[in-house]
């Protein structure tokens, strides 16, 4: 498994946790940097998770307001927290970071959204962030 995917799952359960719980995402992001300190071998997954995180936080509106407008029917609210996690970390990798080509950004969603979430969601976040890309 790549360092960019260990930071994919690492930024998921931050977003997620905070999401679900209702803590303060920058509070979680300490906890976990400060962590991160402790554990070397996993600095490469960690930079690119933290990476992840602080561009959803710096861009949350605009990431949610992409989400809503694609979602066809959908309401944020409404959506599994898990599902709103990886379609944050997916809008934030489509529009904010250059790095990762689109296909890679969705396919990576795509594979978390089998993994974390339910039967339907790989093919609902497939098409969320398919048509955010074609909308750009």
């Amino acid at each position: 498994m790549s360092a960019r995917t260990k930071a994919r799952k690492r930024a998921l359960d931050i977003l997620f946790q905070a999401d679900v719980r209702g803590d303060d995402l920058s509070q979680i992001l300490a906890a976990e940097a400060k962590r991160a300190v402790n554990e070397p071998s996993r600095e490469a997954s960690w930079l690119y998770a933290r990476e992840i995180v602080d561009g959803v936080i710096d861009n949350r509106d605009a990431i949610d307001e992409q989400i809503t407008t694609f979602a066809k029917d959908w309401s944020l609210a409404r959506m599994p927290a898990v599902d709103r996690a990886i379609l944050r970390m997916g809008v934030w990798e489509l529009l904010y970071n250059d790095e990762v080509p689109s296909g890679v950004a969705i396919d990576e969603a795509v594979e978390l959204a089998k993994e974390f979430s339910t039967d339907d969601s790989g093919s609902f976040v497939h098409g969320v962030l398919g048509r955010v890309v074609r909308s750009g």
